[in-house]
């Protein structure tokens, strides 16, 4: 039998340590036990007491970190006074919403709207456009200030909520210090908060996300389920992710954290005995309520009042249908009612489908290249170059009678026509030349061209060929009619069909408008056609007209979402200070936001901040891969027990991170430094988390000491990017110092 020592059991029931521990001591199995049973103690106190304990001193601290990480974001924001780099966006929306033009971005409007809110209501009259980084606010008299201070204040918001998250997870008080002092001097955090962007927005609705699931995973582990505060914060767990949401598409990586985290909980509940089948089926409707139904009204909500908000017509009309273009008030559609049935004599607009490029063009402008003859485009605008008028080929069979009482003819399915352009009388063209864009060997030129010399030139020929039909009126299966009909037009000589794509044409000879050429054995979608307008001289009033259906809520929400995702999936051109996702943890670029007279703005994080955070990721899993090898194994390790102890909150951190951090390997569109900011933001809640994991052996004095060390550190490199951080002046050499990374390309010579 071994007895222990006195020192021995008071450090076992107090967690005291004794007076003289030698190297040999602290490998023995009982003082490992004993640190073990301490972490253990410690852990189960805060968590016994973490809502009973918020004393007078926690709200000091809180308020604390609260006025001093507005103090950091808001120090100087009024410099510099010009528009800093994506201000030319978020700036300039907020001008649309005043002026109520419709406009198109790949982003949700909630952040957006907030932001215009706060403008007008500081003075913004929607004058000033924001158009390019420099212009200068203060002579325009922007109330620019107004709107970087309510970013600024949201960003700042986010400091004292992570404090608040470690300790409803049940962390200590000194982790939770770390976190946040980690947060509030995070210099990329500061520069991306401190201007007119959407990204502070977004923060404090993720930070928000995360304190309201955490409050209700408090609840739901203790006795007061299905009670009212258990209701409370997973209805504000709902609402919070739905705002998130609404700011930015990322926001869905904060569902899928939370809904993994469910997913997680619900198994859970599933495998207890003791709760039946009915239990279990009450905490996943409400769960599924709280957590889906909520969060997608309020993303549709934000949406219906996008729409009110934007009744007039805009610069993003052409990006959207004509459906969608004829609720705009000024939308000049011609769509109040136009002929149904299209005769050979009929002046139409001809729009393709494939694409939102417009309507088939063209222009006095020749090709450079080529058959140099007059340019063929799609002009996304309304416009007189815009008319065609089909006519019958003469050496084309001819009908005995007409098809009505006006003495017309309908153009049927597979009638041989020709168009003509109204405005230059040319001919739709196409030959056995190369198109100046696409220089496969499928692709035909396509031209406006007629032969005075060769009447009869089968190269103006184009064959119809419907391919879809109004199911409602079955004659446009048959004959082209308005609206109704969707066809192709396939030359007669080349085989090859009208077509177009995305690719535009440059802008000193074809003025960025849509190629269009006839290609061969091509598919479907980018050849198809109709007509969306159309006059007949022999038509009176009383003819048969034409409209689009006028789209519900619904419809107009749905394709403005699928406008979005292609939009925002095109967006892949180079940019200089584009970055990739393997080189965010590792900081190893930033982006230029605004360089003048010496004054420099580049967002660029605490190297200590985001090398800790990635250290603490890759800690994490390094040792839960050991454990899970350890368990297989069979063997059994102390320090498995106090791992466990953290493991919870770490884990919902872990997710977190991963969930905003690895969907941006599958995007190949323009991505950047700042996309990493809610991932960063998990990976310092993560480090909160490993470092309470490898202090909790320490005495007091020694983690005190730990705490003074990595906050000093912190705070001595954001003084050191300062200047990069606020715009202010620096010496030239001080600024090459700064360069701990020859990619850190930020500029020293301005």
């Amino acid at each position: 039998m071994t007895f222990l020592s006195q020192a021995q059991v008071r450090q076992r029931r107090f967690g005291w340590p004794t007076r003289s521990s030698t190297r040999q001591d602290r490998c023995d199995p009982l003082y490992l036990d004993d640190k073990i049973w301490k972490a253990d103690h410690q852990h189960k106190q805060r968590l016994a007491t973490k809502i009973v304990s918020f004393t007078k001193n926690e709200y000091t601290i809180v308020i604390c970190l609260t006025l001093w990480s507005l103090y950091i974001r808001l120090w100087k924001i009024s410099q510099p006074g010009s528009v800093v780099f994506d201000e030319v966006h978020f700036g300039g929306f907020a001008s649309k919403y005043i002026n109520m033009g419709f406009f198109i971005d790949v982003h949700p409007p909630l952040a957006k709207m907030l932001i215009a809110l706060v403008g007008k209501l500081a003075g913004l009259d929607g004058s000033f456009n924001f158009k390019e980084v420099g212009l200068d606010y203060i002579e325009n008299g922007v109330p620019y200030v107004a709107i970087r201070v309510f970013c600024g204040t949201l960003g700042a918001l986010a400091v004292p909520m992570a404090y608040l998250t470690m300790k409803k997870t049940g962390h200590s008080t000194v982790s939770g210090l770390v976190v946040s002092l980690m947060l509030c001097y995070e210099n990329g955090l500061i520069t991306n908060n401190r201007l007119i962007l959407l990204d502070p927005i977004l923060l404090f609705f993720t930070s928000a996300s995360t304190l309201s699931w955490v409050n209700f995973c408090d609840q739901d582990k203790s006795s007061k389920v299905f009670k009212l505060q258990w209701y409370f914060w997973l209805t504000m767990t709902g609402l919070c992710m739905g705002l998130t949401a609404s700011c930015k598409w990322v926001g869905l990586f904060t569902i899928a954290t939370v809904g993994i985290r469910t997913i997680k909980s619900l198994w859970n509940i599933l495998g207890d005995t003791q709760v039946s089948m009915f239990t279990f089926s009450q905490h996943f409707f409400v769960r599924s309520i709280c957590l889906i139904v909520i969060p997608v009204a309020i993303y549709m909500i934000t949406f219906s009042i996008h729409f009110r908000l934007l009744p007039n017509t805009g610069d993003g009309d052409t990006f959207m249908s004509p459906e969608f273009q004829q609720t705009l008030v000024g939308s000049n559609t011609h769509m109040a009612g136009t002929p149904i049935d299209i005769a050979y004599g009929s002046r139409v607009w001809i729009r393709h489908e494939g694409t939102r490029g417009g309507y088939l063009h063209s222009h006095p402008h020749k090709y450079p290249t080529g058959s140099g003859q007059q340019q063929i485009t799609l002009y996304p605008h309304k416009d007189d170059n815009n008319w065609w008028i089909i006519e019958k080929p003469r050496n084309s069979p001819r009908r005995k009678r007409p098809d009505n009482k006006y003495g017309v003819q309908y153009v049927r399915n597979g009638d041989r026509i020709r168009l003509v352009h109204a405005l230059s009388s040319q001919r739709l063209h196409s030959h056995d030349e190369k198109p100046p864009l696409a220089n496969d060997e499928y692709h035909k030129e396509v031209s406006a061209y007629t032969d005075p010399n060769t009447p009869n030139d089968p190269n103006n020929d184009w064959i119809v060929d419907i391919v879809a039909y109004d199911e409602k009126d079955l004659e446009s299966k048959d004959r082209i009619k308005t609206i109704h009909s969707r066809f192709r037009l396939m030359h007669s000589r080349q085989e090859c069909a009208l077509f177009s794509h995305e690719k535009t044409l440059p802008e000193e000879w074809g003025f960025g408008q849509q190629e269009v050429t006839c290609m061969e054995d091509s598919k479907l979608p980018k050849t198809i056609w109709y007509i969306e307008a159309n006059q007949h001289p022999k038509f009176d009033a009383d003819v048969e007209m034409a409209s689009y259906e006028h789209p519900g809520f619904l419809s107009k929400f749905i394709e403005l979402n699928k406008v979005m995702w292609n939009v925002n999936k095109g967006l892949t051109k180079s940019h200089p200070y584009d970055s990739r996702p393997q080189a965010w943890p590792f900081l190893r670029r930033g982006i230029s936001f605004w360089v003048k007279d010496e004054k420099h703005i580049y967002l660029l994080g605490n190297p200590v901040v985001f090398w800790s955070s990635t250290i603490a990721v890759s800690m994490y899993l390094a040792i839960s891969f050991v454990i899970v090898l350890m368990k297989k194994s069979g063997y059994k390790s102390k320090f498995h027990e106090i791992f466990n102890l953290y493991n919870e909150s770490a884990g919902l951190f872990i997710t977190g991170w991963c969930a905003h951090y690895f969907p941006f390997y599958l995007m190949n569109r323009q991505l950047f430094l700042h996309h990493y900011m809610p991932a960063l933001y998990y990976a310092v809640l993560l480090f909160g988390s490993m470092f309470d994991l490898s202090t909790s052996c320490l005495t007091s004095r020694k983690q005190t000491i730990l705490v003074i060390i990595s906050v000093f550190c912190v705070i001595y490199t954001y003084r050191n990017f300062i200047p990069i951080t606020y715009g202010e002046p620096w010496s030239q050499t001080s600024c090459e110092n700064a360069k701990w990374t020859n990619s850190w390309d930020f500029d020293c010579v301005q």
